[in-house]
């Protein structure tokens, strides 16, 4: 029940403070009121007061206190007129013990309100009304209240002043707080920004190559469908080949955009790396593209990324050829050092000018290898042709890793 009293309490002062306000003051009010008249009979005897509170009295009591719902509002006005009724009072011959409270807690609200410069002025005024009030007690405590009602001074402006500190600590919480759900909202943008990026770019390398083969393929079929049925059968056999590869790597990345957090990830195909260039020359080859491999160096694992990130590289390389070169040959060299080298030549008619000067296959290559802080060089050979070289940078070896392998010369 006291909980439930309380949490409503809390809601309304959330809600309207200026109600709880009211009704602090009159209870603080009524009270006062109330040890006022107990007060009255012995004050008089005993130094405190020499004017039973009347009329008069219980209306400065009522101003001095009352005008304490209006604090938050506007909490100079409310210290000067508490502080101000409070002295009248006193000086009026009442109990010199009553309407102390008051200015205190305007004081607290002072200090809670505005900044330290202004609101340690406005202790004065309340100290001025408490000294008031103990040069009228008995003469004996005057110089004791004197020192009790400084020290209660100071410990409502100190409470007051934390507590200003502490709501300005925590507007500022607050704005840093809204500051950093800005920018992870920004970062999470970014991230799937970038992440649209990537797959796009793995669907233009995996349709630019595999449409590429079919094509090729298709044009064949079709050019020795009634002169040669088991060339044209090749073809088809290498187009249907490539489709369903081309389909199952789509269907590989356009299953990220599906995958939930509680999806069993084991159930999607690894991304393709250089075990897999094999296939990938084969491929080539198929579709009319001598290609020549070369590894050197002491073979090892690569990170997925890095590894993803060369197939992709010799993949782009070797389609272009395909599309631009004409009747050439490629070669493919890779060369594994403190850094992974990546050679793709042919003796072709060379890349044509849109892809030189920042195609779209070269700007996509250049995005991939820079994240890895890696390098791209591509151009025009002078003998003929074209070259692209790549350079990925590498951790060093583990000593678990696959012992040194080295090739001298192409593979055919």
């Amino acid at each position: 029940m006291r909980a439930k009293v309380l949490s409503s309490l809390g809601r309304l002062a959330r809600l309207n403070p200026f109600l709880i306000d009211l009704l602090f003051s009159v209870v603080v009010a009524g009270t006062t009121v109330a040890f006022g008249l107990v007060l009255s009979n012995g004050s008089a005897s005993l130094g405190y007061a020499q004017r039973p509170l009347d009329v008069a009295g219980v209306v400065l009591t009522l101003v001095a206190n009352i005008v304490l719902a209006w604090r938050r509002r506007a909490p100079v006005v409310v210290l000067t007129i508490s502080c101000a009724a409070a002295i009248v009072f006193h000086a009026a011959g009442y109990d010199a013990r009553l309407n102390q409270v008051a200015p205190l807690l305007a004081l607290y609200t002072v200090a809670s309100r505005r900044p330290p410069a202004v609101s340690v002025l406005w202790a004065l005024p309340t100290a001025a009304s408490w000294w008031h009030a103990s040069f009228l007690g008995p003469h004996e405590f005057t110089w004791p209240n004197i020192v009790q009602t400084s020290v209660m001074v100071a410990v409502a402006w100190t409470f007051g002043n934390s507590t200003r500190m502490l709501v300005e600590r925590n507007r500022r919480l607050a704005h840093l707080t809204a500051r950093l759900r800005d920018e992870q909202a920004d970062k999470t943008r970014r991230a799937v920004t970038e992440e649209r990026v990537r797959i796009a770019r793995e669907l233009h390398d995996v349709v630019a190559h595999h449409m590429s083969v079919i094509v090729i393929q298709a044009g064949l079929a079709r050019y020795v469908f009634g002169s040669d049925p088991a060339t044209a059968r090749a073809a088809l056999t290498t187009i249907a080949d490539t489709g369903s590869e081309a389909m199952g790597e789509m269907r590989r990345l356009l299953s990220v955009l599906r995958i939930e957090l509680d999806d069993d990830a084991d159930g999607y195909d690894p991304a393709p790396g250089l075990q897999r260039l094999e296939q990938l020359v084969d491929r080539l080859r198929s579709a009319g593209l001598p290609v020549e491999v070369s590894v050197t160096g002491p073979v090892r694992p690569l990170a997925s990324g890095i590894d993803l990130c060369a197939y992709r590289v010799v993949q782009e390389c070797l389609t272009n050829v395909l599309k631009h070169a004409g009747p050439a040959t490629a070669w493919v060299s890779l060369h594994y050092g403190a850094a992974l080298e990546l050679r793709v030549t042919d003796d072709g008619r060379g890349a044509p000018a849109s892809w030189e000067s920042q195609g779209h296959g070269l700007i996509g290559m250049r995005e991939r290898v820079k994240l890895y802080k890696g390098t791209v060089a591509a151009g025009s050979r002078p003998s003929g042709g074209f070259e692209v070289v790549v350079t990925l940078p590498l951790a060093p070896p583990h000593p678990d890793d696959q012992s040194p392998q080295s090739h001298g010369g192409p593979n055919a």
